[in-house]
């Protein structure tokens, strides 16, 4: 008899619960752009509060209507890395709001662009930036790979820049176009 009087209570808890489990991240009310997405990386992304777009003319067409630069994160699934940049940093609500208002934010699968990565990754090169996963480029709206970095923690420490700092550097250049023309590299895109 005694158990009997707390068993609504266990059940509401347990409601409670189970529907907690399967609610949106804080500061997320519906899916960003990669809701149609199939790659398991993207899909992972899918209700971050980072307003992501998958790479291609929506994106680049977001970005020149808005005269800002694209931030473009490549990653996968299998990488350390990146599951640890996407908790400590895209899933931030403060960080997320100033990518948001700074940028139009891509993400693109390793695995699943393998042509795209490997031009990333030799134009990452070729102006002498980091590579590696996650690859984190900053990209003018007209396709020009300007500055970028590997894994970038939430916050400075060991000697290592944080995303907010890198990301106000790339804000910093993008703002000098003609440094931009000057120190960057054009890259193919889709028309």
């Amino acid at each position: 008899m005694y158990f009997e009087s707390y068993r609504p209570a266990r059940l509401l808890l347990l409601l409670l619960l189970m529907l907690g489990s399967v609610a949106p991240p804080v500061g997320q009310t519906k899916p960003n752009h990669l809701a149609g997405e199939h790659s398991s990386y993207l899909t992972r992304a899918m209700n971050q509060p980072v307003n992501w777009y998958p790479w291609g003319k929506d994106a680049f067409g977001r970005a020149e209507d808005l005269n800002v630069p694209i931030l473009l994160d490549v990653g996968a699934v299998w990488c350390p890395w990146c599951g640890l940049m996407e908790r400590d940093t895209y899933t931030d609500v403060d960080t997320a709001d100033y990518i948001n208002q700074h940028f139009v934010a891509v993400k693109v699968d390793f695995d699943a662009s393998p042509k795209l990565v490997a031009q990333l990754e030799q134009a990452q090169a070729v102006i002498n930036l980091p590579a590696g996963l996650p690859l984190i480029s900053f990209i003018t709206p007209d396709g020009r790979l300007y500055f970028g970095a590997g894994y970038l923690p939430a916050e400075h420490k060991n000697g290592r820049p944080s995303f907010h700092e890198a990301a106000d550097e790339a804000l910093a250049r993008f703002a000098n176009r003609s440094k931009v023309e000057e120190q960057s590299l054009q890259l193919e895109l889709e028309k």
